[in-house]
């Protein structure tokens, strides 16, 4: 839309590092979008934040901003015990809301989504569903190259050992499941294309902040097709996910966080010659995620396009989590949903 007014105004709630250094700058990247107003706790940090990133409005209270008329979309990047508050708030101001992952604590939560008026668009922030990547994955998966999609296995983990950071906080939806769980199984739901019947876990808790900070599943999906992946909060930092078909394998090398305006790697190996040997390697051209995420909910609020995920999906992306917390109570395989 070069030199052409960007039709989404969009409205952040909160000066979360993730929204100033990913999500704001990706809107000003975008097609559709424009960054209208920033809101803080504090007026200062807000106005500070509005100097910095050339945002014109800034605000004191997410009271304020959602009061805003001239805006039409709202990003959510609150802690997560705040996200289906604010979001209902947001909705019933007449906003439209992209909330980032995972959009509540439980499933129970997120049902309240559903009731919310269906004219204004609500999606979770996956940002990895909008990637060339992991578009051209599922393109070579359903072309049959693969052969059948049989296994994915999937690690993601980092070091955050800081009791005052809100990752490590339970009450408010810390630890490794809720932060970065998610994801692998986003994966699986993606790839597949199916949803996951079983859900089995193993979780080990840090003694002192009792958040999960090594958790494995397998999630079952039928047909002998399953999910196994581990996510930790205190662990070297690194990310994969592997695609096991009956002729060949599909590696994603970085697929979670992708670094943005740069390209990626996939990686295609038959077998032929152990350690990789026979692995070849396709290039990604450059993109940004997260501003191909603000177009496509961009465009859903045009009408150009419908929304690929909707609250519904939010919900059962919760229950999956559910079923995991469930497992690790239970010490066995739990039915989703």
């Amino acid at each position: 839309m070069t030199g052409q007014a960007k039709p989404i105004r969009w409205g952040i709630l909160s000066t979360a590092k993730i929204g100033v250094e990913k999500f704001i700058p990706a809107i000003g990247r975008s097609q559709t979008g424009t960054t209208t107003a920033i809101a803080s706790r504090g007026l200062d940090r807000a106005k500070s934040v509005a100097s910095d990133l050339g945002i014109p409005k800034a605000y004191g209270s997410y009271e304020d901003l959602l009061a805003d008329p001239d805006i039409d979309a709202i990003y959510n990047p609150l802690p997560n015990h705040l996200h289906v508050p604010l979001t209902i708030q947001a909705v019933e101001a007449g906003k439209h809301v992209l909330c980032e992952k995972p959009v509540a604590l439980n499933a129970e939560e997120a049902r309240q989504l559903l009731a919310l008026p269906k004219d204004r668009l609500v999606a979770e922030g996956f940002m990895v569903r909008a990637h060339p990547q992991w578009i051209r994955a599922r393109e070579i998966i359903r072309s049959g190259e693969l052969g059948e999609l049989r296994a994915i296995q999937s690690f993601f983990s980092y070091f955050n050992a800081d009791p005052d950071n809100i990752r490590n906080m339970p009450d408010i939806g810390g630890g490794a499941l809720l932060d970065i769980g998610c994801y692998p199984m986003v994966a699986a739901r993606y790839f597949f294309e199916a949803e996951p019947k079983r859900a089995l876990s193993m979780i080990d808790r840090d003694p002192v902040m009792k958040t999960d900070r090594l958790s494995s599943g397998i999630l079952a999906f039928g047909d002998g097709r399953r999910l196994d992946f581990t996510v930790s909060t205190q662990m070297v930092p690194y990310q994969r996910v592997n695609l096991y078909g009956t002729k060949k394998r599909l590696e994603i090398v970085i697929p979670f966080n992708a670094p943005q305006q740069e390209a990626a790697v996939i990686r295609l190996d038959d077998g032929s010659i152990l350690g990789d040997g026979a692995a070849t390697s396709e290039t990604i051209a450059a993109s940004d995620q997260y501003a191909e995420l603000v177009d496509t909910f961009g465009r859903s609020i045009l009408g150009e396009i419908k929304l690929p995920y909707g609250p519904e999906d939010a919900v059962q992306n919760m229950a999956i989590l559910d079923a995991l917390f469930a497992s690790e109570k239970t010490d066995g395989w739990v039915t989703i949903g």
